[in-house]
């Protein structure tokens, strides 16, 4: 219960986070748009710094659960931060929930909830390789890196999609890093911990991850991003976990098909929540 807890807590401060962030980036220079600069930029405007804090707050959450439970079953439930930025939306633009917005929030709730009845995420599987592991991770930033640069040759509405599928992988990656830097804790402690790769890794990627972000932001409204960056996450999370943490879910033939149903739920909420006129720029 407290990993649910924490995953759901995550996801509030995220969406929330989310929606502030873009308020703010919608603001910023357009030449600024995918460099360094823009986060300076960004810094002189109050609404994005309190939705950075609450991206803070969020991944604090989110990294108390990835400590508790496993990534399979926390990724899921931060697929939910769309429900929670589309209700700060609605009080921003004063826009009904309706039959829409009600479909994509019980498309989620399934989704989550058919996912983890299913697949039973559990962690304790056998270790991999260094091999596996570098494979899986170069796979996941290989593809985060061709969309960046296919994001850089089409118009803003279009760029600000790919990019924001860039973060969500990244974002889903950094996820299992970070559940990985929780293991070498528990295994060999803090200090040992800290001497190897992983937890720079993580905090490289969250930077690299920002800048994506708030470009994606800032190139077109959150309904052209917001929905990539939450679907893109949980999906890159899951095949991290299982890639190269151990993480197991049953691959019964009934039990396939119901996780594969639970995450198609999940992705179909989530386009209809990003559709949904409570978000800014929806139509």
């Amino acid at each position: 219960m407290t990993v649910f807890l924490l995953a759901l807590g995550a996801a509030c401060c995220l969406g929330l986070g989310f929606v502030l962030q873009q308020h703010a980036a919608q603001r910023a220079p357009k030449g600024d748009l995918l460099r360094w600069r823009l986060l300076l930029d960004l810094m002189r405007m109050p609404d994005w710094l309190l939705g950075i804090a609450f991206m803070i707050a969020g991944q604090v959450l989110s990294a108390l659960a990835l400590s508790q439970g496993e990534v399979t079953l926390v990724e899921p439930l931060l697929a939910t931060n769309l429900v929670w930025a589309m209700l700060l939306a609605r009080r921003i633009t004063g826009t009904r929930l309706g039959r829409s917005g009600w479909i994509g929030v019980a498309m989620i709730a399934l989704g989550v909830t058919a996912f983890i009845a299913a697949g039973q995420p559990q962690g304790g599987g056998p270790g991999v390789g260094p091999l596996r592991q570098w494979l899986v991770i170069g796979t996941v930033a290989g593809l985060a890196l061709a969309l960046v640069s296919a994001a850089r040759r089409l118009p803003l509405f279009e760029e600000a999609t790919l990019l924001a599928l860039a973060a969500g992988l990244l974002y889903g990656l950094q996820d299992a890093l970070t559940r990985a830097t929780f293991d070498l804790i528990d295994q060999h402690g803090a200090t040992a911990a800290f001497a190897s790769w992983q937890p720079y890794t993580v905090i490289g990627i969250g930077v690299v991850g920002l800048l994506l972000v708030q470009s994606a932001f800032e190139a077109a409204p959150l309904r052209m991003s917001l929905p990539a960056l939450t679907a893109a996450q949980p999906l890159a999370g899951i095949a991290c976990a299982v890639g190269f943490l151990g993480d197991q879910v049953r691959i019964t033939p009934a039990a396939l098909a119901w996780q594969s149903a639970g995450m198609a739920a999940i992705v179909v909420g989530v386009v209809v929540l990003g559709r949904h006129p409570a978000l800014p720029g929806a139509k």
